[in-house]
């Protein structure tokens, strides 16, 4: 009851001074509001992230060129479908391998013209690989790679800016100077890692070095689909030694090429994502210490104001641990009220970035353990800074408290 008791005269104490509580725990407020900001963004992009990898599934490996370091003789990085086939004949494990050929061309149809975001060159395996399908119409096929067909897949978004109309799949387009046959329409992804999955287009792999030349197929990306998770170890160092043998890589030397796998990929990505997130929580950690700071001021102000209420209540019988907690109390609640104005501001902060942001942004998400950080951090704040004036309240002696003006 003496606790509850306690909590209703901080309460008290701080409706009676509302500007002033409200002007102290400005710190804490901007602080935690900054904080829970910056996290709800970075867990919609993780969540966005693990979602969009997990998608092509614990078996895939991306494999890209990579400059070593600067300690080395600079040479030319180069990762070419000869190596991809090279990987694919001489590596065990692999269960579907396709070369990735990414450029830009802009699209004709009629009198219509349109520039999708990227277009990429492949082979039949990449919607297994990558677990993107079809929704109308078929994918590039073998025959198709074999007779060096000039077709194309597009996106839904591709469709919609040509006007190609309810049945798109037949009618003849341009990709840069090569007309090319529609055959497919991708299924519909919506947007995703900052890019529009609808505004994409397929090519066959040799039709993509004709449009962008040779030496664009000289520094292509990988996607492999291994035969399970049990050999992809195994798999990632065979991928290792044959790409060092056939670049000449000699001992000591470090690789011109990277072999990340699914998990590796979602590591990297929350590694890179919780730094960011720690950087800024230092940086805002300074905000949450000047509202400390104002939490002690503003302490010892209130401890001054009430020295006459303090010598009545020891007076009366109220013992100095008594005194300790009430206004150690004052100091927590003023702290904690901050922490919770700013985890409902920073949560709708973190909303409408996410919201402005162009494109299909993911929404703020704020997750249970950044809410009991906010408000355990306000807590550690309330105590740290008001056990100073607390103590100094309870020290009093009620004689001369009594004899305060």
């Amino acid at each position: 009851m003496i606790f509850f008791e306690n909590f209703r005269i901080a309460f008290s104490a701080l409706r009676a001074n509302t500007m002033r509580s409200i002007l102290t725990t400005l710190g804490i407020i901007i602080g935690v509001a900054a904080v829970i900001a910056v996290v709800s963004i970075v867990q919609g992009l993780q969540y966005m992230f693990s979602k969009e990898f997990q998608g092509v599934g614990a078996t895939f490996v991306m494999v890209m060129p990579d400059q070593p370091g600067h300690g080395e003789i600079a040479r030319q990085v180069r990762l070419t479908w000869e190596d991809g086939k090279a990987i694919r004949d001489d590596v065990s494990g692999i269960r579907l391998i396709t070369p990735v050929l990414m450029g830009a061309s802009e699209l004709k149809y009629r009198d219509r013209s349109h520039r999708p975001d990227v277009i990429f060159g492949v082979n039949d395996d990449y919607p297994d690989v990558a677990n993107h399908t079809v929704d109308r119409g078929r994918f590039i096929s073998r025959i198709d790679l074999e007779h060096r067909r000039k077709v194309v897949v597009v996106g839904q978004e591709v469709v919609d800016e040509l006007k190609l109309g309810d049945q798109p799949v037949g009618k003849e387009i341009y990709v840069g100077n090569m007309p090319a046959t529609v055959i497919g329409v991708m299924e519909e992804r919506g947007q995703s890692l900052g890019r529009n999955q609808d505004n994409l287009v397929f090519v066959p792999f040799d039709a993509a070095l004709s449009l962008f030349g040779r030496d664009a197929g000289e520094r292509l990306n990988l996607y492999i689909q291994v035969t399970g998770t049990d050999v992809i170890d195994e798999t990632k160092a065979g991928i290792v030694r044959v790409l060092r043998q056939r670049h000449r890589i000699g001992a000591g030397m470090e690789d011109d090429f990277r072999v990340i796998k699914q998990d590796e990929i979602l590591r990297i990505t929350t590694s890179f994502l919780n730094s960011v997130t720690a950087v800024v929580g230092g940086v805002v950690g300074i905000a949450l210490l000047v509202g400390g700071i104002g939490i002690m001021n503003i302490m010892l102000v209130s401890v001054t104001e009430r020295t006459r209420e303090i010598g009545v209540r020891k007076a009366v019988g109220a013992r100095r641990q008594d005194i300790l907690v009430q206004f150690l109390i004052e100091a927590v609640t003023l702290s904690l009220l901050g922490g919770a104005v700013g985890l409902i501001a920073g949560w709708g902060l973190g909303a409408a970035v996410a919201s402005a942001l162009p494109g299909d942004f993911p929404p703020a998400r704020v997750p249970l353990w950044a809410a009991g950080l906010a408000f355990g951090f306000s807590a550690v704040v309330g105590i740290f800074f008001g056990i100073y004036p607390a103590g100094k309240a309870s020290r009093l002696d009620p004689i001369d408290a009594l004899r305060y003006e």
